[in-house]
């Protein structure tokens, strides 16, 4: 667990030295504040003390943030050879791929808890429902880890960071959208399966505040593919060189 940590600060690092980081930051604040206090749907206008705002907005902007996130974090060490010399050291290609993970994963549960503030503004503004609220922080942070395991096992199978984030959306669409569709024109066990696939439908669930142990299995395998899918890859690179 110490390597993959050390893997992690170095990944972290490496974000803020490269102003990612504060641009990730101040870009996802900017975005989710403005739709949640200012404009459209904004939270006067329910006239309820809430978040379900917030987490609309935070739905759709981490969705598009997390791919560039991660489209550098094989991709560009296997273009510049980096790879190679990380995989010299004493650690295991899941501690590689694990510590990279934790690194975004860090990164963006920073990005949300910069948003406790909305919490606690509405809080001041009406009773709340706060097992909902934590209930829809949860359910953000689900849906950022799929993402990123998604987006690392692209960034594996490229040199390339564009393709890398490209293809992370790509997937993703399926995930966030395409299934739920699928899930809407199709009845029966049909129905049903694309239903189970759309991550909109889980994240829904627990964004109300109902926690329910299918939704968590969902989360958590398609996390555990994402990863073991880019550790496979790394290793079949490792054997091939």
């Amino acid at each position: 667990m110490n390597k993959i940590w050390i893997i992690a600060k170095r990944e972290l690092a490496s974000f803020f030295d490269s102003l990612m980081a504060y641009i990730m930051l101040v870009a996802f604040l900017g975005f989710s504040g403005f739709f949640t206090w200012l404009y459209g749907a904004d939270i006067f206008l329910r006239n309820q003390a809430d978040l379900q705002v917030f987490f609309s907005i935070a739905y759709w902007t981490l969705f598009f943030f997390i791919p560039a996130i991660t489209m550098r974090m094989l991709a560009e060490e296997n273009k510049s050879g980096t790879i190679e010399l990380l995989l010299t050291k004493a650690v295991t290609d899941w501690q590689v791929i694990f510590g990279k993970f934790l690194a975004c994963l860090v990164l963006i549960g920073l990005a949300l808890a910069l948003t406790l503030p909305y919490y606690i503004s509405v809080w001041k503004l009406g009773p709340i429902d706060h097992g909902s609220v934590w209930a829809g922080y949860l359910g953000l942070l689900l849906m950022s880890a799929t993402y990123i395991s998604i987006g690392i096992f692209t960034s594996s199978i490229t040199n390339n960071q564009i393709v890398a984030f490209l293809l992370a959306i790509f997937i993703g669409i399926f995930f966030h959208v395409i299934f739920d569709v699928l899930a809407q024109s199709f009845t029966g066990t049909i129905g049903g399966f694309f239903n189970y696939l759309s991550l909109s439908s889980h994240f829904e669930s627990i964004s109300r505040g109902v926690i329910d142990s299918k939704d968590l299995v969902y989360f958590f395998s398609v996390i555990f593919l994402g990863l073991i899918l880019s550790e496979i890859t790394l290793s079949k690179r490792n054997i091939a060189e």
